[in-house]
């Protein structure tokens, strides 16, 4: 068994079909069958099920799958590793983050990071938090910005490093505002106000939901299931207001920020990686660029702590 038989299965897997998979890897149909016949043969079973258009994984396909893309995971962190040896003047950091962090924080360091090493490569993933974690468990990542305050990765094969908490605060639009000129309002008074809701897949739109029902109150939700640029695009035009973090809204030009009080609603941010992975010096310097970050926007507004 070797690793290009290995990717040559996981290519199949994941395009559902050989001849597609061979223009991938750039091989003839024939070669990488017979790739995977041999590995077929070295572990004694079959990995897919083959009908005429419908490829498909059989048990033992299944089980080797999530295996094989950990190798092959390890083998880039190991090239990585060894382009480290040159110094930061190349390399490759893989990065995750949900979206609400990544128009902020992310946006913020990934310039000063590539003013710094512009010949190392950028991989930047956007999910959810959950995601991520299975992304970062799988190899897929080396670092990844996780809610810790919802997802908690205590026993698993993840460390963290714990970078910020953040208040949650409320975005009008400065030009067709819903809302008085106000420094705070609590969650009664903003429930009847026109809201913008995040799509279900966040994080937030979960966390404020749960407040609200907790609290028997139901917000006046005129548009739903956007995603952060959306949103705040929405709440510039007028058509409601949105709950958000701060490290979002304080960086976002045509939103005025209202603090949310009684309950005042906030979140903390970690910085997640592998225990069993050695973080590239790509990755370390990454590491500390996201903290010097969070140290930044805390000392320049009192909301991000």
């Amino acid at each position: 068994m070797n690793l290009e038989q290995l990717r040559g299965f996981v290519t199949i897997s994941e395009v559902g079909h050989f001849t597609r998979a061979a223009e991938l890897l750039h091989l003839t149909q024939p070669s990488l069958s017979r790739q995977v016949s041999t590995l077929e043969q070295e572990l004694g079973s079959e990995l897919f099920h083959r009908a005429r258009g419908n490829i498909s994984l059989t048990s033992a396909g299944q089980a080797l799958l999530p295996r094989a893309r950990r190798m092959l995971a390890d083998e880039e962190s190991i090239r990585s590793e060894m382009a480290d040896l040159a110094g930061l003047r190349r390399g490759r950091v893989r990065l995750g983050a949900p979206p609400t962090l990544c128009v902020s924080v992310v946006a913020q360091a990934l310039g000063t990071f590539h003013d710094r090493y512009p010949g190392v490569q950028l991989q930047i993933s956007e999910a959810g938090s959950r995601e991520l974690l299975d992304q970062l468990n799988g190899g897929l990542l080396d670092l990844a910005l996780i809610v810790t305050s919802e997802h908690s990765i205590n026993g698993s094969n993840l460390d963290s490093l714990a970078l910020f908490k953040e208040e949650l605060v409320v975005v009008d639009s400065t030009t067709n505002p819903h809302l008085p000129e106000l420094e705070e309002l609590d969650l009664r008074a903003l429930a009847p106000v026109p809201q913008i809701a995040f799509s279900r897949s966040y994080d937030l739109r979960a966390s404020t939901v749960r407040t609200y029902r907790d609290a028997g109150l139901h917000p006046n939700v005129v548009v739903e299931g956007g995603e952060m640029d959306a949103v705040l695009r929405f709440v510039k035009q007028g058509l409601g207001v949105a709950v958000v973090p701060a490290t979002v809204a304080l960086e976002s030009s045509g939103l005025r920020t209202i603090a949310l009080r009684a309950p005042q609603l906030s979140r903390t941010v970690g910085l997640a990686h592998r225990k069993d992975v050695a973080l590239t010096r790509a990755a370390t310097a990454m590491q500390d660029l996201l903290a010097d970050t969070a140290k930044e926007l805390s000392e320049r507004h009192e909301q991000i702590t």
